[in-house]
């Protein structure tokens, strides 16, 4: 109760809300009525975005258009699910972070199967519209900003790191750049070892500023989803710590 009591609180801090929730006699802040999560519609929605997700790993790693890239770009959505299962039930995040991180796997797994530089409907709108280069290897980095930002969001917020909407945004804005400049550090350091075989994985299309475009993306993606999707992250938020409350 009192850790539930103390997560609506911190919340309401971080949407500069305090003043409008009523305090009792004992200065802890009244339950405000936001919805609660059934504990059984989650399982069965995470059940669901795990099959999903072995459907999509399966169907990517089946005849891809590079195995050695394949493997490169699925890697980061064995690693996902890999670290969630691991932790689950131990540490459960809210089914919104699980969304995105579902949507950021298939996201990728797509690009594996294809190589970012030759997704199909991208390779249409390139030819289409006499665009420059395939455009799916952006969009790949918007989310490489958008759900990392998120994760990030989730655990300053759950684990205290970070007081108030100024810093929390920033912060978070500052782990995804870090994120994305190390990802683009790996790349580098995997097309020196691997040479030629990884001219598909960096996806440059020909453009010398590719690498800050990725950062910029990722940053883009970050700035964005937190004003965007933080009201309804910090109603799941909420849900999930009277959920865990009602289990102890």
């Amino acid at each position: 109760m009192a850790a539930t009591a103390q997560l609506e609180m911190r919340l309401a801090i971080f949407r500069n809300e305090s003043s409008s929730h009523e305090i009792d006699s004992g200065g802890a802040p009244v339950r405000s009525t936001l919805p609660k999560s059934g504990s059984d519609n989650s399982t069965r929605w995470l059940a669901t975005l795990l099959v999903s997700f072995v459907a999509i790993l399966i169907w990517s790693g089946y005849a891809p258009a590079d195995r050695f890239i394949w493997i490169l770009e699925a890697s980061p959505a064995a690693i996902y699910a890999a670290v969630l299962l691991a932790l689950y039930p131990r540490v459960r995040l809210t089914m919104l972070v699980y969304g995105l991180i579902w949507l950021h796997a298939a996201v990728l797994l797509v690009g594996a199967h294809w190589t970012y530089a030759e997704v199909p409907i991208f390779d249409w709108l390139q030819d289409e519209y006499g665009l420059a280069r395939n455009y799916y290897d952006r969009v790949g980095h918007v989310f490489q900003g958008l759900v990392p930002a998120m994760i990030a969001r989730e655990v300053f917020i759950r684990a205290d790191v970070v007081r108030g909407p100024v810093w929390l945004y920033s912060m978070v804005c500052c782990v995804v750049l870090a994120i994305s400049a190390f990802y683009e550090l790996a790349e580098w350091w995997i097309a020196v070892a691997s040479g030629s075989a990884a001219d598909a994985f960096l996806a440059t299309q020909g453009d010398v500023w590719d690498t800050q475009w990725d950062m910029f993306l990722a940053l883009s993606g970050a700035a964005v989803v937190q004003p965007l999707l933080g009201p309804w992250h910090d109603r799941q938020l909420v849900a999930l710590g009277r959920q865990h409350q009602a289990v102890t």
